[in-house]
């Protein structure tokens, strides 16, 4: 049984909520494109705050971490940590952070800051038209 089964599992037992964001027909998103092709459209540039940046949801089955460190400046990353795998949130703080084993990276490039992961994230191409974020 992975974790997230458990986890829905145990919260359906106290919140009967869940168990319909966690049911059968709840899609499965994994780090990275998933299905996603070049030209899919994966945000609105407006969605991912300057100077921050969201989790958002790619095709039917992936997720990518987008940065936005400036005004003009916008960068997508697999939000799997490198060390284990941990999908890592978007930055707080100053930095973007691996809650699971306590990586952090910088929420500009992606760097590894602190381990124990020791590869930075991986980029992903993405590109900016009429407003929109669409994977390159």
């Amino acid at each position: 049984m992975d974790r997230r089964t458990l986890l829905c599992g145990l919260l359906a037992l106290t919140t009967p909520v869940v168990a319909t964001a966690c049911g059968p027909g709840a899609p499965t998103r994994r780090p990275g494109v998933g299905s996603g092709k070049p030209g899919d459209r994966i945000a609105a540039l407006a969605d991912v705050p300057v100077g921050g940046g969201a989790l958002v949801d790619v095709s039917t089955d992936g997720q990518l971490l987008l940065l936005r460190p400036a005004e003009t400046e916008l960068r997508a990353f697999n939000p799997a940590c490198p060390h284990a795998g941990a999908t890592v949130n978007p930055p707080t703080g100053g930095s973007v952070a691996c809650l699971a084993h306590g990586s952090t990276f910088d929420p500009a490039t992606g760097e590894v800051r602190s381990g124990p992961a020791k590869q930075d994230l991986t980029e992903v191409p993405v590109r900016v038209m009429d407003q929109d974020v669409l994977l390159a």
